[in-house]
């Protein structure tokens, strides 16, 4: 059997979620004034934002899912959900430690779910989870001590 060699694989590069929003216009102007975004461009139905290395699509119409939800690096939370709530943002779940990070959940306009965490706390308690419904349950890992 003849051996080919094997072709060296393509890195990929960043990730951008595209968001559905039901209107450009106000999601834009939430995601720059209550979150903390910067516009990078748009068109009608159709919007960038960043902030830091996250950056987001904003679309509304026929791409993206309502109610997405992706998770985001916040690298400090505590500080992340203090900017925010002053700001205005919807928050959906303040900062709660869990076995695999730090997070609060920030809600858009449109139900999208922008899970923003950092690194578990040690030695502190693990709290409960709120699902996509708001029940609030214990996670997996809860009454496991966090190592890290």
């Amino acid at each position: 059997m003849a051996t080919q060699a094997v072709a060296a694989k393509i890195a990929f590069g960043g990730v951008i979620p595209v968001l559905r929003v039901a209107n450009v216009d106000a999601s834009v102007e939430y995601y720059t004034q209550a979150l903390g975004f910067q516009l990078d461009f748009r068109s009608p139905d159709f919007a960038r934002v960043s902030r830091g290395r996250c950056r987001l699509f904003l679309c509304a119409g026929d791409q993206g899912n309502p109610g997405s939800w992706i998770w985001i690096d916040g690298v400090d939370v505590d500080t992340v959900h203090e900017e925010l709530s002053a700001a205005g943002a919807k928050i959906r779940n303040p900062p709660t430690n869990y076995a695999w990070a730090l997070e609060m959940q920030v809600e858009d306009l449109d139900g999208n779910v922008l899970r923003i965490g950092s690194d578990a706390k040690k030695n502190e308690p693990v709290g409960d989870w709120l699902d996509m419904h708001g029940v609030r349950q214990r996670p997996w890992g809860a009454d496991d001590p966090i190592e890290r």
